[in-house]
């Protein structure tokens, strides 16, 4: 039997269970990488790195879930609402979406790479500046509309009760 025909006869819950697998195993990747650049060069040329990754993937995935999703060019907040909620760590960070003068607001109410590096001791994730590059590419690519203001994200953090807080609006 080959790969593919090894999730054949799995049941839902087995392959929910197994994606919840694939998302820890890909951010455990996306971590390793990142210390490993940290420890060898220090904090700024793993956060260079870090940039230039998301940057990339973060327009690939979006773009697959657009189309996954069957989303119109234009698909406006609501689309980008159903497009974040499909996201990759979207299956292991908690967050909400709600709206407020015409903005989508996105928290990320949990982040596990945030819990992750404060259990190991380690400082918090500088990621606001990779931050903005990975949520406003990812909504440019749901809809070219669509602007990113952070909110709070650490470093910069406004509102201690989230990990961090994005506003995404549309000018016409």
């Amino acid at each position: 039997m080959g790969a593919h025909g090894a999730l054949d006869d799995l049941g839902r819950e087995e392959l929910v269970a197994l994606l919840d697998i694939y998302a820890k195993n890909w951010l455990a990747m996306d971590g390793v990488w990142f210390q490993s650049v940290e420890q060898a060069e220090g904090m700024d040329a793993a956060m260079f790195h870090d940039a230039r990754a998301w940057e990339r993937f973060t327009a690939i995935e979006a773009r697959r879930i657009k189309q996954f999703l069957r989303l119109d060019e234009h698909p406006g907040l609501k689309g980008l609402e159903r497009a974040l909620a499909l996201r990759f760590y979207g299956r292991l960070n908690r967050s909400r979406c709600e709206y407020a003068n015409g903005r989508l607001i996105y928290t990320m109410e949990l982040c596990r790479v945030q819990a992750a590096r404060a259990r190991k001791g380690l400082p918090l994730h500088p990621c606001k500046s990779v931050g903005v590059i990975e949520y406003a590419g990812f909504a440019r690519e749901i809809d070219r509309r669509i602007h990113c203001e952070c909110l709070s994200c650490y470093p910069d953090v406004t509102d201690g009760a989230c990990s961090c807080k994005w506003a995404f609006s549309i000018s016409e």
